[in-house]
């Protein structure tokens, strides 16, 4: 099962802005979706670079342990590991070793890249401390999805 995830700040398959890259002031897009599972409890989202030149997807963002009943999120998120907004979420680790969002920054000259945003829709409030990889949130979710939405936005220096 799928559902809808979208940005007011670019369309699916569209340029990310630049606001929201490593060439501008690099914070999160605001995001919505619906179309939810009934059944939710959880939200996890993870956001991705299968474009970089590295053996694995870039990282740019891991947030997990959103409530089932939120409808999106606003633009600029913290990047700090535990999140008042939303209440009761927490933030993983990316590529680079940090946490939080970092957006597109692509290698110059490299072409387009695609980043994915990934939102999972749990069947349970999962017990995941703060700082995790992406590797081990798609671990521990495992079993647990009930659906999945995906928004492509592109970029390239």
């Amino acid at each position: 099962m799928t559902f809808t995830i979208q940005s007011k700040a670019f369309a699916p398959g569209e340029a990310v802005p630049r606001q929201h890259t490593g060439d501008g002031k690099d914070v999160s897009p605001a995001l919505t979706w619906s179309g939810l599972p009934n059944g939710t409890k959880a939200l996890a989202l993870i956001m991705d670079d299968p474009d970089a030149p590295t053996p694995e997807p870039w990282v740019h963002w891991v947030i997990y342990g959103m409530p089932g009943e939120l409808t999106g999120l606003p633009e600029g998120i913290a990047t700090t590991t535990e999140l008042s907004d939303p209440k009761g979420a927490f933030q993983g680790k990316n590529s680079w070793g940090t946490v939080g969002y970092r957006g597109p920054a692509p290698p110059k000259g490299h072409g387009v890249h695609h980043y994915h945003f990934k939102l999972y829709a749990l069947d349970a409030s999962l017990e995941m401390p703060a700082g995790l990889s992406k590797k081990d949130v798609l671990k521990r979710i495992q079993g647990h999805v009930l659906a999945q939405g995906e928004l492509i936005g592109t970029y390239q220096r």
